[in-house]
């Protein structure tokens, strides 16, 4: 998720979870005695602490502790840990975006976490990644999300849907009028628009061969990502796109189209399934159209984490209590109460979850994207990104010359501001 901006699903066997169940590394009887009558505090996000209510509650009896759950948005938890975490009103275990470990690690706000390599095996490659700074790791994911695409089912079936995105623009050229669209999505920001510039070769950063980023290797202005950003041009050139989709207040636009019947598919994420579950369009959700060199698009897939504080005073405990919560029935149950996608290995093909057309989409969509890069230089990527993306969408720059001027200026403030690194 550029969510965390705002803001490979899948999920080992059923003998190690059950072997995880009660919680992940044993502990002694001592330890569990000098934990008795600690109190733990947990930052959860808005409106999503139903999904960890039982687990809790089996915490604290096992424990003899009292947990505190607290919400708060997920993408600002790293904000508030920066004041509250030295002023000793933070938390032990956090959530957070997966894009922001690599900034809360340089920090010096996340513990390492010491968790046997069974319990990292039972999540997938791209959402424990994701928690990996300099190959060590700093907290357990807990939910995936990548976007997808939903279409109106009143305006085109399912049987009817496009295959390629170049298909999606032959159909928007015979169906948009200026007040009703076809296809539409956000292509003047970087989160969107690598779905294409990744599809035809582009990336943000390079791998070294532990497969760790390397953020001196910029691939923003790459011949494929060109190739990617001309293709999204000629959407706005040829006025597939209204123009009120470009800029801060496009996703709103965006949505209402869609939430009024006037778009008949857009490129979204399942935070919008209450949403437009609520407008009462009658939708469907599927992965992402392929591109005309046969290639899936890519996606960024958005991880939410459990992390634990740096200045937890119950550190041990609470790294416990992060495996506890992130572990396969925990992260079973807190789908069914949320319905965020668990990233959970052996639950990719549960029954439970795979009922879910989101979730299926999600999961789906998941094999052909990777982990939004979680090293503190990708900051210096989404503004100057999104700037060209919005000077290719207006005309006002062709795509070779607005992301040669991108990585120019990521390169710059990335020596600027991390080189010591």
């Amino acid at each position: 998720m550029k969510m965390a901006k705002k803001c490979s699903v899948f999920m080992l066997c059923a003998a190690v979870s059950l072997s995880l169940a009660a919680c992940g590394p044993k502990e002694s009887s001592s330890a569990k005695s000098s934990s008795k009558g600690s109190e733990l505090v947990v930052w959860e996000d808005k409106e999503k602490s139903i999904g960890i209510k039982a687990a809790v509650a089996a915490f604290e009896k096992e424990h003899d502790v009292k947990v505190k759950v607290v919400e708060k948005p997920y993408a600002k938890q790293i904000e508030d840990l920066r004041m509250d975490g030295p002023a000793g009103t933070g938390p032990d275990v956090l959530t957070m975006p997966g894009d922001q470990i690599g900034t809360a690690v340089t920090e010096g706000l996340l513990k390492e976490l010491h968790v046997k390599k069974d319990v990292q095996s039972l999540y997938t490659d791209a959402s424990i990644q994701s928690q990996m700074v300099d190959q060590k790791l700093y907290g357990l994911p807990k939910a995936v999300e990548t976007t997808v695409l939903f279409y109106n089912k009143d305006l085109i079936s399912e049987k009817e849907l496009p295959k390629t995105l170049e298909e999606w623009y032959d159909y928007s050229k015979k169906t948009a009028d200026g007040s009703k669209f076809g296809f539409l999505a956000l292509f003047d920001q970087i989160y969107y628009a690598e779905s294409v510039m990744s599809g035809y070769g582009g990336y943000i950063f390079g791998k070294a061969k532990d497969g760790s980023y390397n953020p001196s290797d910029i691939g923003i202005n790459n011949e494929g990502a060109v190739k990617g950003a001309a293709l999204i041009q000629k959407f706005y050139k040829d006025g597939l796109f209204p123009a009120g989709i470009i800029g801060e207040q496009g996703i709103n636009v965006l949505e209402s189209l869609f939430t009024e019947g006037k778009a008949a598919a857009i490129i979204s994420g399942p935070w919008n399934v209450e949403a437009f579950s609520k407008a009462g369009i009658n939708y469907g959700i599927t992965k992402l159209p392929k591109l005309e060199n046969g290639k899936n698009m890519s996606s960024f897939i958005g991880v939410k984490s459990y992390n634990v504080s740096a200045f937890s005073k119950n550190a041990e405990l609470a790294q416990e209590l992060a495996v506890f919560l992130a572990n396969e029935k925990n992260s079973k149950t807190r789908y069914e109460e949320t319905k965020e996608v668990p990233a959970v290995k052996s639950l990719a093909n549960d029954p439970a979850i795979m009922k879910s057309e989101a979730a299926r989409a999600v999961t789906e969509q998941s094999r052909f994207s990777e982990p939004t890069p979680n090293i503190p230089e990708m900051n210096e990527i989404w503004t100057p990104a999104d700037s060209a993306l919005q000077t290719v969408a207006t005309g006002k720059a062709d795509p070779k010359q607005a992301l040669d001027q991108a990585a120019e200026t990521a390169k710059g403030q990335i020596k600027v501001k991390h080189s010591g690194k």
